[in-house]
């Protein structure tokens, strides 16, 4: 019995394993909500649950910039604008809309052949190791500030004014006619 246990050798896993998958299990939890619940603003609570979990695994990636930026720009900006969009939209909040989808069938059939086929990727593909240091965290971040506001500032400033016509998009959906 013993010489059965011993081939058996296994690893426990690390704290960071387990913090990771406990963030996985977090996303997928929340995205299935955002595609299979039948109501609209759970969808978007969903949705942005789903937003939270990435930015945990950025964060757990040590990613800090990425994991602030999702926070802010996503679950701050894009699902809160999610959210006043459907509350404000009195048709959606009154159950106007279908619960079910007509496509589910061919939905699960296509996510199961996804999920497949990128599961044989994954495991056919040679991974190559990188041996190079990352540059410190803080000239990284210094870097993409600097990047932010002369190489990268029109596409900047246009996201911004992007989510400033969705607002007043938001806004002109929800004003009484």
């Amino acid at each position: 019995m013993s010489e059965l246990l011993q081939s058996l050798s296994f690893t426990l896993p690390t704290l960071q394993q387990l913090v990771f998958l406990a963030l996985a299990g977090f996303v997928v939890i929340m995205a299935l909500i955002v595609a299979l619940a039948p109501n609209l603003f759970h969808n978007a609570l969903g949705l942005a649950g789903t937003f939270l979990g990435v930015a945990g695994v950025y964060a757990l990636l040590e990613a800090e910039f990425l994991a602030v930026s999702q926070v802010l720009i996503y679950v701050g900006a894009i699902a809160t604008l999610i959210i006043f969009a459907v509350m404000l939209t009195r048709g959606m909040m009154f159950g106007i809309t279908s619960p079910s989808n007509a496509q589910r069938l061919t939905v699960a059939i296509m996510s199961l052949l996804l999920f497949f086929v990128l599961g044989g990727i994954l495991t056919h593909t040679g991974w190559p190791e990188v041996g190079a240091a990352l540059p410190d965290g803080e000239t990284l971040i210094a870097m993409l500030g600097q990047l932010f506001v002369t190489t990268y500032l029109v596409p900047f400033e246009l996201t911004a004014l992007l989510l400033l016509v969705a607002l007043a998009g938001a806004l002109m959906l929800a004003r009484d006619r």
